[in-house]
């Protein structure tokens, strides 16, 4: 892999072509590096495997691909040929980011054509450190070495126990005293999952209370807890009895009011909810909701509106359920971003960041609420000691380097970045979000003055694919797949965000520059 210094490198140009801050492919002032904070980054090597002969997969299904990913004329590659012959038609990233990736090392990633990218996604978010970072590889090399077993079911070893106590040291003193931890199976969903057993265990009731805009994952019972309706059309009897409820917005408030206003009144009609006995809703077994919504918007939950969904829920009896599968671990500012409202939850859900990019989920829960018996909840994979290991030291090393202060301060600058390059682009309508989570939201600037302008997906995939040309890797998310997300690692210094920026902004005028032409034809 080429050294950051080296890589102005744009898809469809030859290799070692440095294109100028003007170009529309690849603008950057700045190459990226990694964050003071990780001085020995730089001393670290990443071990790649050799590029495959040209004749090593087959690619029947070439012939196919434009159909398949309308970006393959300027992406495609064998490994796409051969994923599209033989993987499910459920697979989602390779559609909107046609790439083939082969080495990773910081917040730069390879792929297999010597194409290099910013990666302003991190594995949704589960590489809090970036890629190949050295705490993680020492961590994980110094476990082959002892030989440790890589899975214990739910038996104890001396690198879970290391790995507990990272965890509850990361959290708020009260956790330590008053809650206990499951480890449930490798993803976020299986310890939602959990989390809803438990509380209904606990309750023995069997509703649950969500929000619009919620994104908990995707099995049968977490989907049934999940705001997004296209995953939920074609499975039936989702998690019994749910019940959905406004998530405060500034920009799409469902009561129209926005800021203050908007999250009161959405409170109080929470409140009225659960009090009138005639409103049809039973009281449920728990309610979850993230304190910043990820996949539904980057919607950060007010302060305000959080305390007063603390105080609501605690005085009814009502379990609370805070999903920081995307937000722990320092993404917001915070090691938790409810330690920005100063509220405890009775159960809390972590996973991506907590396993140092490998597999690992938990739920950590208050005491009273451990009336489940032996073997209530299980699971093969929840012994994962590779995972103990990398995230004890992913968990230790943002610590002591006080990354989620790095995340409040990067954020805040490309926020503001942002909201420069917004004052000349009329698709931006807003910029939200906390820490290193931060969202874009763009909008159809047809629309009459005044009138809340109309989500346009249609644009935002063509930022994110010029953004992809120009060596910079984003996703989408939210109402109608119209908000551009950015959730680069941790590390990630100043001279990346200008790069980020840089990208962005030519992206952004490549597109407004196409939207041009085709008005004047």
């Amino acid at each position: 892999m080429r050294t950051p210094t080296e890589w102005s490198v744009v898809a469809g140009a030859p290799m070692g072509c440095t294109m100028s801050k003007s170009s529309d492919a690849f603008a950057s002032s700045r190459a990226p590096s990694t964050a003071p904070t990780d001085p020995e980054f730089s001393n670290a090597s990443v071990q790649l495997v050799d590029r495959p002969s040209d004749g090593e997969f087959p690619s029947s299904g070439a012939e196919n691909l434009h159909a398949a990913y309308p970006l393959y004329s300027a992406f495609g590659n064998r490994y796409l040929a051969r994923q599209a012959d033989i993987e499910s038609n459920a697979r989602t990233y390779p559609r909107s980011l046609p790439i083939a990736l082969r080495a990773g090392r910081g917040v730069i990633v390879e792929d297999t054509e010597g194409r290099e990218y910013i990666d302003c996604l991190a594995g949704a978010g589960a590489l809090a450190l970036g890629h190949n970072h050295p705490v993680v590889v020492e961590a994980i090399r110094a476990t082959l070495a002892e030989q440790a077993p890589f899975q214990t079911l739910d038996l104890p070893t001396p690198l879970k126990d290391r790995f507990i106590r990272e965890l509850f040291d990361s959290l708020p003193p009260t956790f330590a005293e008053d809650f206990k931890i499951q480890f449930c199976g490798p993803s976020g969903a299986d310890a939602v999952e959990a989390a809803l057993k438990l509380v209904k265990t606990a309750t023995g009731r069997r509703g649950v209370a969500s929000f619009q805009g919620a994104y908990h994952g995707m099995t049968h019972a977490t989907l049934g807890v999940t705001g997004e309706p296209t995953p939920r059309r074609a499975v039936g009897g989702l998690g019994g009895e749910v019940q959905f409820l406004p998530y405060p917005s500034d920009y799409r408030c469902p009561f129209g009011l926005g800021g203050e206003a908007g999250s009161d009144i959405g409170a109080r009609y929470i409140e009225n909810l659960l009090e009138d006995p005639n409103s049809g809703v039973l009281p449920p077994a728990g309610m979850i909701l993230e304190v910043v919504q990820g996949e539904g918007g980057v919607n950060p939950a007010p302060d305000d509106w959080l305390r007063k969904i603390r105080d609501i829920t605690k005085r009814r009896g009502i379990p609370l359920i805070l999903d920081e599968v995307q937000t722990g671990l320092g993404r917001t500012g915070r090691m938790y971003a409810c330690e920005h409202a100063g509220v405890t939850p009775d159960v809390l859900v972590l996973s991506k960041a907590i396993g140092g990019g490998l597999p690992l989920s938990v739920v950590v829960y208050h005491r009273d609420l451990d009336i489940w018996k032996a073997g209530a909840h299980a699971g093969t994979f929840r012994g994962n000691q590779l995972a103990f290991a990398s995230g004890a030291a992913t968990i230790r090393h943002i610590m002591r380097e006080r990354l989620d202060l790095n995340a409040e301060t990067m954020g805040a600058r490309l926020r503001r970045g942002l909201a420069s390059i917004a004052e000349d682009a009329s698709c931006i309508a807003d910029i939200r979000g906390r820490g290193l989570m931060v969202g874009v939201e763009i909008v159809d600037d047809r629309a009459p003055d005044g009138a809340m302008r109309p989500a346009a997906p249609e644009t935002a995939r063509k930022i994110q694919h010029e953004c992809l040309r120009r060596g910079l890797i984003l996703e989408l998310g939210g109402r109608f797949a119209s908000v551009v997300r950015l959730l680069p690692p941790l590390i990630v210094s100043d001279s990346d965000i200008g790069a980020i920026l840089d990208r962005f902004e030519a992206a952004l005028k490549a597109v407004e520059r196409g939207y041009a032409s085709s008005a004047s034809r």
